[in-house]
């Protein structure tokens, strides 16, 4: 293997070995090539006009963490042979994860011991929180810098390739969140290399990438390769991307549609299907629009649907500060169960200005398993001040009629860890930044959560121990409350699994009513799920499949009936 780098801002690179350096010959581009042949477990950084060591932004290993040398990695890792044909994931049951505190060890390895649980609930794909190398030893992954490589303490590409193939002998696919947004603050050295970074457009975290300015073709081509890394490499079977509407770009062709077309030739390379879901607050179904199907449109397969978590947590969980004020009554939760968007083209005030576009229940462009819907997730649950779950403030009950719902919708569901057994532990946000950017962190958090008026006190999230209180205790799971809740997901799961009627994603045919100002009923074909904040009955008419309540007969829950 012979390293090469893009370094247009340089005017020599030199290959450092350790022992040894040698200048690397400039070719077409900016692009520099290494004179010399490395071999498997060779350390290798490169120095840009003689200054500091850098790390190859193209490197698949950072054994030494994000400001240590590239190793190259043994090609085999990546051709192994597999049996697995893919699946495609839309209308497949999602189960979101962080690796870190999945399991006590926080490894891809001890990750693995637990999948057969997964398997037994009734999930259909595991979705990675961001692994793509970060600083520190914890974090949540959004603030990664090296986009080849893979988070060392999790065991690092030999990990996370292990974990691949053990999901896809259980059957299980494996979607990874990818940020191509931005990258961290700590052991980004890209712009030492390249223009990989424009003060043409803002996002949240400073300069975007370079998208559509100078030099430009190069950072897509990175980032393209990225995503091919993970899809054919690695095995995945799916990338979330993260935040893609802060992917400023103005083109003639948006990068996400030319990933979609990447990803359409990569299929026919390996044979199986392969599947692109967009996170984006923009209500825009254009984004789940083949490309040049309708002005805008970016190819993705499916996106996240905010508005189906914001109607059911404000109204279930009797929350409408800061965005959740555009939401909170029972008429947005029966729209938000027939139309992924509640915000459709009407005003939104938390916006102060109108938002969205309608979806259009018969297009033939998309359909409801194009909207990946769910009740938690990482930034609804860690983005609270105590990072506190949905029953620990709602209630066990309330959890369990938002779940009816969005288990039997007629959209693709995602489980976030530990939701399925109501988790006593909290997800709060944690980072391990070095002592300059750490303490920034940590009075920044502790501002914000003051500013908006939280009466807890918030977690450092600095401190090892606020990362430790997310591990998830995998015993309670046999104990009562947990157990109880734990067989009634299995149950809405295995129910879905058996009657199409209940995964069919034709939005035409999906009703929802109220029933009174605390109950919605949700119908799909016989069925229908009747989840109520106030007090349910146990008689509705009908076979009852499931049923959850606070207390026996009376309280906030769900239940499933069968027409007889």
């Amino acid at each position: 293997m012979r390293p090469a780098v893009w370094a247009p801002r340089a005017g020599t690179v030199t290959l450092d070995l350790g022992s040894a350096e040698h200048p690397m010959s400039a070719t077409a581009d900016g692009w520099f090539e290494s004179p010399v042949d490395l071999a498997p477990g060779d350390r290798y950084a490169f120095r840009l006009d003689g200054g500091a060591p850098l790390p190859d932004p193209r490197s698949f290993s950072l054994p030494d963490g994000v400001h240590g040398p590239s190793e190259v990695l043994d090609p085999a890792l990546f051709t192994r042979a597999t049996q697995w044909p893919g699946r495609d994931l839309r209308g497949a049951v999602l189960y979101e994860l962080h690796i870190g505190t999945f399991t006590g060890p926080g490894t891809f390895d001890a990750a693995v011991e637990r999948l057969d649980h997964l398997v037994d609930l009734g999930v259909d794909a595991v979705e990675l929180m961001p692994v793509a190398a970060f600083p520190g030893e914890r974090g949540w992954g959004y603030d990664g810098v090296a986009l080849f490589a893979v988070h060392e303490p999790y065991g690092g590409v030999a990990g996370l390739v292990r974990f691949v193939d053990a999901c896809h002998e259980r059957g299980l696919a494996v979607v990874l969140d990818v940020v191509h947004n931005h990258l961290g603050p700590e052991g980004n050295y890209l712009g030492q290399f390249g223009a990989y970074f424009t003060d043409r457009h803002e996002t949240p975290w400073g300069e975007a990438v370079n998208l559509d300015g100078t030099d430009s073709r190069e950072v897509r081509r990175f980032l393209l390769d990225s995503a091919r890394h993970w899809l054919v490499d690695v095995g995945v079977d799916g990338l979330r991307l993260d935040a893609v509407h802060a992917l400023h770009d103005d083109s003639q062709r948006h990068f996400l549609a030319e990933l979609s077309g990447c990803v359409s030739a990569w299929e026919g390379e390996v044979g199986r299907p392969l599947t692109l879901i967009a996170e984006s607050d923009l209500n825009q179904p254009s984004m789940v629009s083949a490309v040049g199907s309708v002005p805008d449109a970016r190819g993705m397969d499916a996106q996240w649907a905010d508005d189906v978590h914001h109607a059911l947590h404000s109204f279930f969980g009797r929350e409408t500060q800061g965005y959740y004020g555009d939401f909170g009554t029972i008429d947005d939760v029966v729209k938000a169960l027939t139309r992924p968007f509640v915000r459709d083209g009407s005003f939104s005030a938390f916006r102060g200005r109108l938002w969205g576009a309608p979806v259009d229940p018969a297009s033939p462009l998309y359909d409801g398993h194009s909207f990946v819907v769910f009740l938690q997730d990482h930034d609804q649950v860690g983005n609270r001040a105590v990072g506190d779950r949905f029953h620990q403030h709602a209630g066990l009950g309330e959890q369990a009629a938002g779940a009816a719902l969005y288990l039997l919708s007629p959209y693709t569901p995602m489980l976030f860890m530990g939701e399925e057994w109501a988790a006593s532990s909290p997800f709060p946000y944690f980072s391990d930044l070095g002592p300059e950017l750490g303490p920034l962190v940590t009075e920044g958090r502790l501002r914000e959560f003051a500013a908006m008026g939280w009466a807890e006190p918030t977690p450092d999230p600095q401190d090892p121990a606020t990362a430790r209180s997310a591990v998830l205790d995998w015993e309670e799971r046999t104990t009562s409350p947990h157990r109880e809740m734990a067989e009634f997901y299995r149950r809405l799961l295995e129910l879905r699994r058996l009657h199409p009627e209940l995964r069919d994603p034709d939005l035409a045919d999906v009703r929802a009513e109220v029933v009174d100002g605390d109950t919605v009923a949700l119908h799909r074909g016989p069925f229908t799920i009747t989840a109520t904040r106030g007090r349910l009955a146990l008689n509705p008419p009908g076979e009852v499949l499931a049923s959850y309540l606070d207390r026996e007969g009376a309280g906030p829950g769900a239940v499933v009936t069968r027409r007889s």
